[in-house]
């Protein structure tokens, strides 16, 4: 069983930056691909960033492309999340996910395994 544990989150000031980490543990990356997803109060979860382990493809949401990075790191089996010029439009839960499917998509039906959300806040 593939668990996952978010970390980093915290309060930050507009313009700002914060690194997100999501530690894997039980199995290794290598057959998944990871995702980033958040969600902001009243509102639904939704897709941020993905990255497919094998291959290091990436794929970004709009509204956070050119700011958010997603990376992994193979000793560590983690993936991260460097957010830069942070924005209050940004503040969210952030959750980590995996999908056994080797694709980067931005459906959250199809990620078999979630973190616990890591609460990011941005303020003006």
């Amino acid at each position: 069983q593939l668990q996952l544990v978010e970390s980093g989150g915290g309060l930050v000031q507009a313009r700002g930056s914060l690194r997100l980490s999501c530690a894997a543990s039980g199995r290794t990356l290598s057959s998944h691909a990871m995702g980033w997803f958040r969600q902001a109060p009243g509102k639904e979860r939704e897709f941020v960033a993905a990255i497919i382990w094998c291959d290091s493809t990436t794929y970004y949401t709009d509204s956070v492309k050119g700011r958010f990075t997603i990376s992994r790191d193979n000793a560590k089996n983690t993936v991260n999340l460097q957010m830069k010029r942070l924005k209050p439009a940004d503040t969210a839960v952030y959750y980590c996910a995996a999908t056994s499917r080797m694709i980067v998509t931005t459906r959250m039906l199809e990620y078999n395994y979630w973190g616990q959300g890591t609460q990011v806040t941005v303020s003006s």
